[in-house]
Order: C-alpha cells, then structure tokens, then sequence
C-alpha cells in the first residue's frame, strides 16, 4: 500500500512518501488553519501532490498544529480531498504524531518544543492526557516563539549587554518600529518571533542567554510536566527543533529536577515511517 505522510508545525512541514522499499521526502511550509485559509492550504497540498507526480496514494497521513479543533480537522481533510479525492484521509494532531513517532508502542510523555510547545501523556495507542494548549500569545512555554518573545524582550528593554545588543544589531538590522509592527500587525507572528530563537543558539555560553534558555524550559517543566502524575514514572521524550537545539540544557536540567529523559529528535517524520510501517 502506497501512503503519503506529513507532519505538520506552523513553521514547516515534512513530508514522506512511502511505497514499498521507495521513499521520497521534502518538505513545504508549516500547514496551520490557524493562520492559512482553505484555499492557500489547497494550494500547498496541490505543489505536494505535483512533487510525487501521478504516483499511487491509498492513505495519507497527516498529523499537524491546531489539529484538536474539530473545524480546523474538516478544513484539512476537505483541503486534503480537493487534491486527492479517492484517497483514505487520516487527520491527527502533531502530539499524537509525535507520540507515535519517540514511543511508537510504548506508554509514556511526549513533547513538542518547536516553534510551539505541547505535551501530552501516551498510553501506547493514542494520547490520553494533555495540558492547555494556549498558543504563542498565552502560552508555549519553552518554545521558539517564547524564547524568541524573551530575546526581543532583552533587546527592546535595553537588557543586553553591550556584546549581545551589537550581535543582536549585526545580526537582524531592525528597528523597534518594524519589530512591533510584524508582532502586532503582520501575518504569522508566532512565526516571526520564532526565528529570534537563533539568536540564543548562536551566543551559546554568554550568562544572559544560558539564564533566557533556562527561564523558558523550567517553565515548561513547572507549568506542564510537574502537572503530570506520569511524569515521575515514565520517559519523557521532546521532539522539535528548539528541542534538539537546546538538548544539552534539557539534559542538564532533567537530572536537576530528576525526571526520566528518553529520546530528544530534532522531527518525527523517520519515527512516523516506522510507526506506520509495522
């Protein structure tokens, strides 16, 4: 059976293609219902379907952001049809996919530390608990568009040293004026605000940024995985790119608040290939 698989961030998506012992992977952006109307997903599903050609398609699987909202799930699969309208159509949330991705068969926590975050407990199948998913605005603990929001924080208050400010400048050549208005005014803010996370990965060592990184993940684990009974029994497993950046501080601070560290990669498209191909 030929099958088509997507994971789904608001930043990117990955994209495998599975026939027998063939795989094709690439990649389009992030697919969010939250920030993209049903024709421009359309559009997107459609430069997937002319990336594989008129190859065969009998079921795709598409785990994605914002996919607990039953409306955003029918925007999806009435997307998803509009391109491949004979095809089996699962639609599932990137937590559950991240899930099938670190643990495939077995119980325990997965987490998301993208340009969002999420976490959710796994008892094998599907994910049966998980916390509030706020969003970048009132939440994302620990994610790329909340470190990024601190980074912005320290450059606009003036809380940088010298050093990091003229990084900061050298780096981005931006104003407080543009930086408020594609905040406040421009399209995929979660997005923007996401990409000053790279800032931190490229100062590594400097106090303010170690004190930035480690603000953001204690809150994580304060506001999401302390509020978890599982937490104390099972791994816990991250899945994401502000996940895979920042694995030396999870690890370090895992063995602090002593929890179970199990698997940290950086996407769960590979994991997802396996998952589906037992």
């Amino acid at each position: 059976m030929a099958h088509l698989i997507a994971d789904s961030g608001s930043t990117s998506c990955d994209w495998c293609y599975v026939n027998g012992n063939k795989k094709q992977k690439f990649s389009t952006i992030g697919i969010s219902p939250y920030f993209l109307s049903e024709n421009e997903i359309v559009e997107i599903f459609s430069s997937v379907r002319s990336k594989i050609k008129n190859q065969q398609v009998d079921k795709i699987y598409f785990y994605g952001t914002g996919l607990g909202n039953i409306n955003n799930v029918a925007i999806i699969k009435t997307a998803l049809k509009r391109i491949f309208s004979k095809v089996k159509i699962e639609v599932n949330t990137d937590l559950n996919g991240a899930a099938r991705a670190l643990l495939q068969h077995n119980k325990g926590i997965a987490c998301i530390l993208g340009t969002g975050s999420n976490v959710g407990f796994y008892n094998g199948k599907k994910i049966t608990k998980t916390s509030p998913a706020l969003g970048y605005v009132l939440g994302d603990e620990g994610s790329g568009a909340y470190l990024g929001k601190k980074v912005l924080q320290y450059y606009l208050y003036n809380t940088f040293d010298d050093e990091l400010k003229l990084n900061f400048e050298k780096k981005y050549n931006t104003t407080s004026i543009e930086i408020l208005d594609k905040t406040y005014k421009q399209k995929l803010p979660n997005r923007y605000l996401a990409s000053f996370a790279n800032f931190l990965s490229e100062n590594r060592g400097h106090f303010m940024i170690e004190n930035i990184i480690e603000d953001g993940l204690h809150e994580f684990i304060y506001q999401h995985l302390y509020k978890f009974a599982e937490s104390w029994t099972y791994p816990i497993c991250f899945t994401g790119s502000i996940a895979y950046s920042f694995k030396d501080a999870i690890k370090e601070m895992f063995q602090l608040y002593e929890l179970k560290l199990g698997k940290i990669v950086k996407k769960p498209i590979d994991g997802l290939v396996t998952y589906h191909d037992q």
